[in-house]
């Protein structure tokens, strides 16, 4: 718990927006499965694909569920720690 609370208090204090946070992550995910495909074993382009579903429905519905585990978790804007 504390070190949710460090990682928050810390993205907090550099201005990032949670918005922010996970156009990292997704692009993160994006090309670590690409090249996980590529290398590895093809099976893990279905990671980039579900990335790209998610975005997709976040559009629509406006829910995305990796803002509410951030949430959560403490980082980003909104959230109270400890």
């Amino acid at each position: 718990m504390y070190l949710c609370c460090l990682a928050g208090r810390l993205w907090y204090a550099f201005g990032v927006d949670i918005q922010r946070i996970i156009y990292l992550v997704a692009g993160t995910f994006v090309l670590a499965g690409l090249a996980l495909g590529y290398f590895v074993n093809q099976l893990w382009f279905l990671l980039p694909a579900f990335v790209g579903f998610n975005l997709f429905q976040t559009a629509f519905t406006g829910f995305c569920p990796l803002e509410k585990i951030l949430l959560k978790a403490g980082v980003g804007s909104g959230a109270k720690c400890c």
